[in-house]
């Protein structure tokens, strides 16, 4: 991997260990996929301890060297075990999705809250077979919890401070009324009509007397607390597949459900808009959720 001259790897030498006990979950790629996060994770965490400097890709959007280093590392481990494989990524490297193994990489989900000092972001990856969501791992680099799936398997989440050294079963809530839901959203750096149609879409929310909304700026996060029952809804209205990649899968095998706000199914060559839920409030979520969002491609078209 290649560093740049003020890297801080240096000074941090603690590795960010992927979960011992793997017994719950088998795929012949999960311990690529665990190796290639837990190096990444390790790249943001020691920037992240060191300060880095952040530079701008437009609007609100930043970039740092600790994506770009992370993604670099992220890719060479990846293919290093399978040389033959492609890679989606957010930062240096796109490549079509049509393709029988695919690597689809977020290597700092929630760059500004990792810019402003935020502890709350993470690296995301999944590996799609002919299309099809497989292995799903999201790592909190600063928490070191670890949220993993595998197609037809569940998903689980570890906590190194939690007492259970295997790890614990990801449920969605069992909430059916939106007057019981915790609602999660994000903002995409439009600050336009999208950011207007999103805020009118939680204002319709709170009108269903929700316990509340939370927007923490990191979708894969957002959807690996869904999974975990911490949250009953999440919506945005425009995300990149890297986003959901790792995310959308945990949700499903959680037991929510995950389509688009128009309720079809997530596209994985281009950005969308998303709803997740824990399934018993997807319907209720859509009927909130898609008239802002048709209404907003209505405007966007004139």
């Amino acid at each position: 991997m290649t560093t740049s001259s003020n890297s801080p790897h240096a000074k941090y030498t603690s590795e960010i260990e992927p979960p011992r006990s793997m017994t719950q979950l088998q795929h012949p790629l999960l311990s690529v996929a665990l190796e290639a996060a837990s190096k990444g994770a390790k790249i943001v965490r020691d920037y992240y301890y060191a300060g880095v400097a952040i530079q701008s890709k437009g609007n609100s959007e930043l970039v740092s060297v600790a994506d770009l280093e992370a993604e670099t590392s992220i890719i060479e481990t990846i293919r290093h075990h399978h040389p033959t494989h492609s890679v989606m990524a957010e930062e240096t490297m796109q490549t079509t999705s049509e393709c029988d193994d695919l690597w689809v990489v977020d290597p700092l989900d929630g760059t500004n809250n990792f810019a402003h000092g935020l502890p709350h972001f993470a690296v995301s990856i999944g590996y799609f077979r002919r299309g099809k969501a497989e292995v799903g791992v999201i790592v909190q680099p600063l928490t070191q919890e670890w949220y993993i799936t595998v197609a037809g398997q569940g998903a689980w989440h570890w906590n190194p401070l939690a007492p259970e050294p295997n790890g614990m079963v990801c449920r969605v809530s069992g909430a059916n009324e939106l007057n019981r839901a915790m609602v999660a959203l994000g903002f995409y750096y439009d600050r336009g009509a999208m950011m207007e149609a999103t805020l009118s879409t939680a204002a319709d929310f709170f009108r269903k007397n929700i316990h509340g909304v939370r927007r923490f700026g990191a979708a894969s996060l957002d959807l690996a607390m869904l999974a975990c029952g911490r949250f009953d809804c999440y919506f945005e209205f425009q995300l990149s597949p890297w986003d959901h990649a790792a995310g959308k899968l945990l949700v499903e095998e959680a037991g929510g459900t995950v389509t688009d706000c128009h309720g079809k199914p997530l596209p994985l060559a281009t950005k969308s808009s998303i709803l997740a839920s824990n399934g018993l409030l997807h319907r209720d979520s859509l009927a909130i959720a898609q008239p802002h969002w048709e209404r907003y491609l209505s405007q966007a078209k004139l």
